[in-house]
């Protein structure tokens, strides 16, 4: 199987989308003759012209209005935030319109559109470009949210979100579009609220999402050393969140982590935890530790923006504390 970056999978999934559907189309700050802010609709201005592939001003209220509009017309709009922290301007559009308007017409307008780009921190950004806002647009009803992990759940589940008929928030990150994987040359999708067992293990269960998964990783190879064994959970899809799948895994290793790059309070963790405790409480041998940013903005410093993220360390001392270890 190739080999491509996680930029290209974004790019190919746009692409075959437009091909298979006129009514898609990009649009968003430097998408068309910039070739995308971090090159992921590179060549796609060439191959569908400025009328599906369309330069905006920076006014993102403005653009993501016209993509709801867009949608009500029967049009798929893609809509690229150059970060999800902007879209913090658009966001009146986002949870008042877009995923309110099937309810509010009574099932008249299906809403089919995607807003992407990357989310959480990317290196010295500081505090307005480092947020991670998946819990909020997962509090809110009509929206689904999809955060990917690697080039090959990207482009799967690109895919199915541009073909769902409801709105989808798709997060990626700017420290992954350089990453690569496997990704295979024919047509694939990924179910969206499908969680992915990346690893299976017997003694602890880790549930996480999005870059900060890597630390997970990491982790799991060193508690392996000292004969711990981790099952992996990758949410993929924050909601529809795949509770079945964290509860099985629960039942059998008896143990909870749950790792994510956000802040502790109202977090995805916070609503695992809870479902969780409802639902597999007799099966839990410890109680269920959680593991985020800290609870302030994101600093500037090096050394104090590695305090603030969680890390393996992290994962490691919390794995080792459900199992009295």
């Amino acid at each position: 199987m190739r080999t491509i970056q996680f930029r290209e999978a974004i790019c190919e999934a746009m692409s075959e989308e437009m091909r298979r559907d006129e009514s898609v189309y990009l649009m968003g700050e430097e998408v068309a003759e910039y070739n995308g802010a971090y090159k992921a609709s590179k060549g796609m201005l060439d191959e569908f012209g400025p009328k599906r592939v369309i330069d905006t001003p920076i006014a993102e209220l403005g653009f993501a209005g016209i993509a709801v509009g867009s949608a009500m017309n029967g049009n798929r709009p893609i809509v690229e935030f150059m970060t999800f922290n902007f879209s913090l301007v658009g966001i009146d559009q986002i949870i008042n319109n877009a995923a309110k308007m099937r309810q509010m017409s009574a099932g008249q307008f299906s809403m089919p559109m995607v807003f992407r780009g990357p989310t959480a921190s990317a290196g010295q950004l500081a505090a307005t470009h480092s947020q991670a806002f998946e819990n909020w647009y997962a509090n809110t009803p009509g929206l689904k949210v999809v955060v990917p992990s690697n080039p090959y759940d990207a482009k799967g589940l690109l895919k199915s979100a541009i073909r769902d008929n409801d709105p989808v928030i798709f997060m990626e990150s700017e420290q992954m579009y350089g990453d690569k994987g496997e990704v295979p040359e024919g047509e694939y999708t990924i179910p969206l609220g499908v969680a992915d067992i990346k690893r299976e293990g017997k003694d602890v269960t880790i549930v996480s999402f999005g870059k900060i998964i890597k630390e997970v990783f990491a982790a799991a190879d060193e508690l392996e050393k000292e004969g711990i064994s981790c099952e992996i959970i990758d949410l993929r899809t924050v909601r529809p969140m795949d509770y079945d799948a964290i509860l099985t895994s629960v039942k059998k290793t008896n143990r909870l982590v749950v790792l994510e790059e956000a802040w502790p309070f109202a977090s995805v963790a916070s609503e695992i935890t809870y479902m969780v405790q409802e639902k597999a409480f007799d099966y839990l041998d410890a109680p269920v530790q959680r593991i985020t940013t800290a609870d302030t903005p994101a600093p500037y410093s090096p050394a104090l923006l590695k305090e603030w993220l969680p890390n393996a360390g992290d994962v490691v001392k919390a794995v080792k504390k459900v199992m009295y270890k």
